[in-house]
């Protein structure tokens, strides 16, 4: 038995606004600004799930890896076209972690948002 469902997954940046453009750029969907409250933007995915977006002003963003300001979290996005995918997400701002897949034999690479997230590209089986 559950008791609760995810409604929306919530990633603290200095810009929700450009974070949540982003994202929209690798996933599709459409950005949702309250203009009462510039301190949140929603992200409506495609498949009807929630990415959102809070600004945290002094946000120290997670080295990776390391354990002096570890990641608490990360995004695996799945991606049929590992080579496109890679490009996009450069193009729209996203800084290469780890991008070594020895050559497709390992199904993923890691990079850091524009805000410092680290979040990985999983090659889709």
């Amino acid at each position: 038995m559950s008791y609760a469902k995810i409604t929306a997954t919530v990633i603290d940046c200095p810009d929700p606004l450009a974070l949540a453009g982003f994202y929209a750029g690798v996933l599709g969907g459409r950005i949702e600004e309250d203009p009462e409250d510039a301190d949140w933007v929603d992200l409506r995915l495609p498949d009807g799930g929630r990415l959102a977006f809070q600004r945290a002003p002094g946000l120290v963003p997670p080295e990776w890896p390391s354990d002096t300001h570890p990641q608490q979290l990360h995004l695996d996005l799945d991606v049929t076209d590992m080579e496109s995918a890679h490009a996009r997400v450069l193009e729209l701002g996203a800084k290469p972690l780890d991008v070594d897949d020895d050559g497709g034999r390992r199904d993923f690479r890691v990079y850091a948002d524009p805000a410092g997230h680290p979040f990985c590209l999983i090659r889709s089986v």
